[in-house]
């Protein structure tokens, strides 16, 4: 089973005297979710940019499986806040693009990108323009393109931010199933509470200014969804409803404190 270790991870910007990121110390095992919940500033997309290869830290490392990560590599497939889809390629062409740059063989590229579009529900708009889809529907796109890669981490940064309240279910319904099927491990950032609780197995609460891991909670509600559990049930409970509102007054106090320190 891989790992992919922070070990030590922080993280100051040229000519800025003030961390952005300080002392992450964080394991994700392969197969697993987790969710980096926090207040905006707080460093969640810097983390995930770290954790991607895209950022190197300014202390620490990042290990996976042993190895020393210093640039974006097959492992990790990230899917972006903003889609990034190429508008003059279909749903299908933009599913299979990384895999034509690796120059797989047409019949093996069509084969791949069959299989992943249905995965994720989107074979009925295999041909279909980019322009001509729902922001759902988008954001189905760029996790099959990052499904297509084979990639055991796959890393989210707030995916679903702008999609309306039962599309964003959907979405967090299809990571699930995604998990359950599939065995790959999901690291998502967010600042959605609700969202939080549901995909995470490890939920990492994290402070701002600079951007620290508060405390780590270990939940069961993803695990009850693998065993069958409807997802409007799982966020009916009372135990759900209690610990959202629990971290609700959480940030909510972080919120005031850097408030007045403004």
């Amino acid at each position: 089973m891989g790992q992919l270790i922070l070990s030590d991870i922080g993280l100051t910007f040229p000519q800025q005297s003030h961390a952005v990121l300080e002392n992450i110390q964080l394991e994700i095992a392969e197969g697993s979710l987790t969710v980096i919940l926090g207040e905006s500033g707080c460093g969640k997309t810097t983390l995930l940019n770290i954790l991607a290869g895209f950022q190197q830290p300014s202390t620490g490392q990042v290990i996976l499986n042993g190895k020393v990560v210093t640039q974006p590599d097959a492992e990790r497939a990230v899917v972006f806040q903003e889609h990034a889809l190429l508008p003059w390629l279909n749903v299908a062409e933009n599913v299979g693009f990384a895999l034509k740059l690796k120059g797989l063989k047409p019949q093996q590229i069509t084969e791949q990108v069959e299989h992943i579009l249905q995965t994720v529900g989107l074979a009925h708009v295999a041909h279909a323009n980019i322009w001509q889809l729902s922001g759902g529907m988008k954001q189905r796109v760029g996790i099959a393109r990052a499904l297509v890669s084979h990639a055991p981490y796959i890393l989210l940064d707030e995916p679903f931010a702008a999609l309306d309240a039962f599309t964003r279910e959907n979405m967090q319904q299809l990571v699930l199933d995604l998990w359950k099927d599939q065995q790959k491990s999901f690291f998502l950032i967010t600042h959605d509470i609700e969202e939080a609780l549901l995909l995470s197995q490890k939920l990492v609460l994290m402070t701002a200014r600079p951007g620290r891991i508060q405390e780590t909670l270990t939940l069961n509600f993803a695990e009850r969804y693998r065993q069958g559990e409807d997802i409007r049930f799982i966020k009916s409970d009372p135990d759900f409803i209690a610990l959202r509102e629990q971290l609700f007054n959480r940030l909510k106090q972080q919120n005031q404190a850097l408030e007045q320190v403004i």
